[in-house]
């Protein structure tokens, strides 16, 4: 059982004085949602996740050593460009992770960063962009520690990703990655997340998620406003032990391929999510008229055709659309015919499940 006292590293034996890395990382999206968070970045209930393949954050960390070791010195670029109000977020990840990672105030970094989607709309870009640090990070690590396991590298990596944004850690390896101590899933844990131990049905196997854009502005309210309100949330422990009671029901659809049953499990869990946030005082609603529009438009269409299409959604507006492979022609027909004209600008991004963060 790795505790955080693991990660912190005992003596370097390697060195190095400049260089660069690149890492793409994909975002995820959770079918049993985390909603509410202890001290740490702990979830207060486990989650688990389809890690997505086209949705990615694509950065380079370039460093240099310096001699004034006293404060954290970076620049950060997004697309190309000085982007000083993602600074204060990168300032605290540093501050956080220090301990784990104690090497970052001797160097200077250039922290150069993409999406291939828009950030703060509710796609998780903050998991993609901390995903994609933290594996530049340990990059660096692992040529200071030379004799570190891809094991450990990983793990590590998940653990500090986690640190950053909490459900980065659902997107450094695996398909479909689980976060959060639950009794039936080994290896499971509150500080890292873990590939899905057991036999995933064919059914599952490149599942596509196409996500409809129904607003690409930023939230009017911030995920770590919303975590914060379920400390006093009046449904609170009875949402936290209905997440484990749906992730036990997901290991066997997992194994026996019932679409059918998942459909519930996901659509359940994401109407529960922005429950929570319509009944949290202050309360909130991330949803636009549009995303009611297109899920009773998913709901006629699966009536009408028996096709096993769903939606899920993340705290924000825009909805994902869960298929497997083998309906995506019918699919995207029906999205294009009727969907679109509900997406902003009538934007979409068709993705499927991914395996995790690529050192480029």
């Amino acid at each position: 059982m790795f505790t955080t006292t693991d990660f912190i590293p005992k003596k370097y034996t390697g060195s190095i004085e400049s260089g660069n890395f690149e890492w793409s990382a994909p975002s995820n999206i959770a079918l049993v949602k985390y909603w509410g968070k202890k001290n740490d970045q702990i979830p207060a209930n486990p989650s688990v996740s389809f890690t997505l393949n086209n949705c990615k954050t694509i950065t380079k960390l370039a460093f240099e050593k310096r001699s004034n070791q006293k404060v954290f010195s970076f620049d950060l670029l997004f697309e190309g460009k000085p982007k000083e109000d993602f600074k204060p977020k990168i300032q605290k990840f540093l501050e956080r992770v220090e301990v784990y990672l104690p090497f970052l105030k001797e160097y200077h970094f250039t922290i150069d960063t993409q999406n291939t989607f828009p950030h703060s709309s509710g796609i998780a870009s903050s998991a993609s962009g901390m995903a994609a640090l933290a594996m530049n990070f340990m990059s660096l690590e692992k040529v200071l520690n030379p004799e570190m396991t891809d094991e450990y590298f990983y793990k590590k990596a998940s653990f500090l990703a986690r640190l950053g944004s909490g459900s980065a850690c659902r997107s450094i390896r695996g398909n479909v990655v689980v976060w959060g101590n639950q009794e039936n899933i080994k290896d499971s844990s509150d500080l890292f997340g873990v590939e899905f131990p057991y036999t995933i049905h064919e059914n599952f196997k490149n599942y596509q998620d196409t996500i409809l854009l129904v607003d690409k502005g930023e939230k009017q309210v911030s995920s770590t406003v919303g975590h914060d309100l379920m400390h006093d949330h009046p449904y609170a422990e009875r949402r936290f032990a209905q997440a484990h009671e749906n992730l036990d029901q997901l290991i066997g659809i997992f194994e026996n391929g019932d679409l059918d049953a998942f459909i519930k499990v996901v659509e359940s869990e994401a109407l529960t999510l922005h429950a929570m946030m319509m009944t949290s005082m202050p309360y909130f609603i991330l949803m636009k008229p549009n995303t009611l529009q297109i899920i009773n438009g998913i709901w006629k269409f699966r009536k009408e055709t028996q096709i096993p299409v769903c939606f899920t959604l993340d705290a924000g507006a825009n909805v994902h659309v869960l298929y497997p492979k083998n309906a995506k022609e019918k699919v995207l027909q029906f999205i294009q015919a009727e969907l679109v004209a509900f997406c902003q600008n009538g934007q979409y991004i068709c993705d499927e499940i991914g395996d995790g963060a690529i050192a480029l």
